[in-house]
């Protein structure tokens, strides 16, 4: 089982700012902060489980994203998703994918945006149902979404 998951940073103060405020939303918070880092874990755990740290690299190199690494946060819904992605956006990140349903799984709500260093992250929400018997998601919606995939 995962226990946490970091990415890099070239400015841990501009980081902090964007994940507190998207993290906020899938209910993560900054626990611990430091010039380094700062660890982020469920609203009112501690640090045994924390599981997200921004960082500057231990190597003193510049913050690179990873080429085909996507770090996930599940949501407890389809309107966190959406909220999330938006505050992203909001914050200076780059769209990476829009919300909602992919055509690899019948049952996620996916949206997808890249931090102020490039670094991919992805909100999703995963129904118990298939997505196309929900009633929030119009057709216009799905197929407006498998457009922008191709």
């Amino acid at each position: 089982m995962l226990h946490y998951s970091v990415v890099g940073t070239n400015d841990v103060v501009k980081s902090r700012q964007f994940y507190t405020s998207v993290l906020a939303i899938l209910g993560l918070e900054p626990i611990f902060e430091e010039e380094r880092e700062t660890v982020f874990a469920p609203t009112g755990a501690g640090l045994e489980l924390a599981q997200f740290v921004v960082k500057r690299p231990f190597d003193g190199q510049p913050a690179r994203a990873g080429n085909g690494t996507t770090i996930g946060f599940r949501a407890a819904s389809m309107t966190e998703v959406d909220a999330a992605h938006a505050a992203a956006l909001a914050a200076g990140g780059e769209c990476a994918g829009a919300p909602g349903p992919r055509d690899y799984a019948d049952n996620i709500y996916i949206a997808y945006f890249r931090d102020l260093d490039g670094n991919k992250i992805a909100a999703a929400h995963f129904s118990g149902t298939p997505l196309s018997s929900h009633s929030m998601l119009t057709q216009a919606t799905i197929s407006t979404v498998k457009s922008d995939q191709a």
